[in-house]
C-alpha cells in the first residue's frame, strides 16, 4: 500500500487566491492516497470559501507585511502553527498560493525540508511571492509573460493556465436563468467585482440607471456587488424598469457567466481565466489603488486578441468613471455582431487542463 501525502495548500485574503487552489484540491481528491488541507487567514471569505468544501482547514493569525508588531506576532504563531501540522503530517507537500498567509507556512516546510511548489496565477508576481518562490522546487503560472519575471534560481516555471474548477471545463448556462427568476428571451449583463465585490463599480453603475433602462426590452441585469454592498442597488434597478437580480454572492459563476452576453466586472488573474473560458465579451476595471497596475496587465490579454476593452476606474470620481463605461458599454449593448466577434476572439484562449497538470505534478513532486 502507498504511503499517504498530505498536500497543503497555504494562502488566502481573497477568492483569487484561494479558487485556484480549490481547482487543483477537486482533481487531486479522488486519489485516496492524498489527503488535502488549508492554511488561510483570518479574514471572512477565506472560512465563507472553504466551509462549504470538504477539506479541513486551519486559519492563521498571520498579517499583512508591516511595521505593527502584530505582523511579528502573527508570523510567529502561524509559523508554530504550521510546524506542529507538518510534523505530524510526515509525507507532504506545501503549495504556495498567494497571501501573506502564505508566509510562515512556506518558510516552516523549508525549515523542515518539505516539498515546495507554488501557484502563481497574477501575470505580475507580487513581492513576497517572488521572494519566497524562489524556495520552491516548481511554481505553476497562468501567463507566458510571467515565466521571467522570478529571476533565475533552481526552480522550475511551468506556464499552464489558470486552474479552474471543473464546472468551468465547458461552461453551461443550464437553468440558470429560471433559477435567478430572469427572463428566457433577454440577453444578460452581468457585473461582478469578484469575491469581495467592488464599491465604485457599483457607484458607477448607480449612476448609468436611466441610460440602462433605455434597454429594458430586450436586456436584465445580474449584479453581484459583494458582502454588505449592495446599498440601494436593488431599489435603483427596480425604479429604471430594467429586470434585474442583484446579489452579494454566487457560488454559479460558471452558469452566469456562461449565460452572459457580455460582462463588467475587475480583472483578477481569476476572473480574466473565468471570462476566457466562457468566451464572454468583457469590459474590465482595473483595480485602481494597486502600484503596479497588474489588474490592467490581466485584462491586456484578453484585449490584445479582441475580446475585451479596458475602462479607467477614476477612483472616488464615480461620474467620471460612469461616463466612460457608457461610451463602451453602449456599442456593446447595441451591436450583436461585435459582441460575437468578441467572443469568437478568445475562444482558443483557454487551457482547461490546469487544474489536472498541476495536480499531476504535485502527487509526483520529489
Amino acid at each position: 500500500m502507498s504511503k499517504k501525502r498530505t498536500i497543503f495548500f497555504a494562502g488566502g485574503g481573497t477568492g483569487g487566491h484561494i479558487y485556484p487552489a480549490l481547482a487543483v484540491a477537486e482533481k487531486l481528491s479522488p486519489d485516496k492516497n492524498i489527503e488535502v488541507c488549508f492554511f488561510c487567514s483570518q479574514r471572512p471569505v477565506d472560512s465563507a470559501i472553504l466551509k462549504k468544501t470538504s477539506y479541513k482547514y486551519e486559519c492563521l493569525p498571520a498579517r499583512p507585511l508591516g511595521a505593527n508588531p502584530m505582523f511579528l506576532l502573527g508570523f510567529v504563531a502561524s509559523f508554530f502553527k504550521a510546524c506542529v501540522r507538518l510534523i505530524k503530517a510526515g509525507d507532504a507537500v506545501v503549495v504556495g498560493v498567494g497571501g501573506f498567509v502564505a508566509a510562515p507556512v512556506v518558510v516552516a516546510a523549508r525549515i523542515l525540508g518539505k516539498q515546495l511548489a507554488f501557484i502563481n496565477v497574477d501575470i505580475v508576481p507580487g513581492t513576497a511571492n517572488r521572494r519566497l518562490a524562489r524556495l520552491a522546487s516548481k511554481i505553476f503560472v497562468q501567463f507566458e509573460y510571467t515565466k521571467d519575471k522570478f529571476g533565475n534560481g533552481k526552480f522550475e516555471v511551468v506556464v499552464c493556465g489558470c486552474p479552474l474548477r471543473s464546472e468551468f471545463d465547458n461552461p453551461q448556462p443550464g437553468n440558470i436563468k429560471a433559477v435567478l427568476g430572469l427572463d428566457a428571451d433577454k440577453k444578460i449583463l452581468f457585473i461582478t467585482g469578484a469575491s469581495s465585490g467592488a464599491h465604485n463599480i457599483n457607484m458607477a453603475m448607480g449612476l448609468l440607471m436611466g441610460k440602462l433602462a433605455a434597454y429594458k426590452d430586450s436586456w436584465q441585469i445580474v449584479h453581484l456587488t459583494g458582502a454588505g454592498k449592495k446599498g440601494d442597488l436593488e431599489r435603483q434597478y427596480e425604479s429604471s424598469g430594467i429586470k434585474s437580480r442583484v446579489l452579494e454572492y454566487s457560488d454559479d459563476m460558471a452558469a452566469i457567466l456562461a449565460a452572459s452576453d457580455a460582462v463588467i466586472g475587475r480583472c483578477g488573474a481569476v476572473s480574466v481565466a473565468e471570462f476566457i473560458a466562457a468566451s464572454v465579451p468583457a469590459i474590465c476595471l482595473p483595480y485602481p489603488y494597486h502600484q503596479d497596475d497588474h489588474q490592467r496587465l490581466n485584462a491586456r490579454q484578453m484585449v490584445d486578441k479582441g475580446g475585451a476593452v479596458i475602462v479607467n476606474d477614476h477612483k472616488e470620481d464615480y461620474q467620471h468613471t460612469a461616463d466612460e463605461l457608457w461610451g463602451i458599454l453602449e456599442p456593446i449593448l447595441s451591436d450583436d455582431s461585435l459582441r460575437e466577434k468578441m467572443r469568437h476572439s478568445v475562444r482558443n484562449m483557454s487551457k482547461p487542463n490546469a487544474a489536472n497538470f498541476i495536480a499531476s505534478n504535485l502527487t509526483v513532486l520529489k
